[in-house]
């Protein structure tokens, strides 16, 4: 863990669990799978796996529609490109 990553993972501890008390839907289990796998990304630094995470993490929280963990994602997103890391494979709209 760098002090570059700190704010991104604690932002996922404060995501996480909320991800995990989300009603169950055919894609919660995927999206706690690839949320903890962004976790694990960010702790090891592994850009592209980050990158990778975020957009797989970010397409099934839109399908959710839960305006808290997008927040927090949001907030992830921001911590990571804060930090200097790049989160989407295009410029942002």
């Amino acid at each position: 863990m760098s002090e570059k990553t700190t704010q991104a993972l604690a932002k996922l501890d404060e995501l996480l669990p909320i991800l995990r008390a989300l009603p169950a839907n055919p894609d919660s289990d995927e999206l706690i799978q690839s949320a903890e796998a962004l976790r694990r990304a960010v702790a090891a630094f592994h850009m592209e796996a980050i990158r990778f995470r975020m957009y797989s993490v970010d397409r099934l929280l839109i399908r959710r529609a839960d305006a808290d963990c997008s927040r927090l994602f949001g907030e992830v997103r921001q911590a990571l490109e804060t930090a200097g890391f790049h989160t989407r494979s295009h410029a942002a709209p």
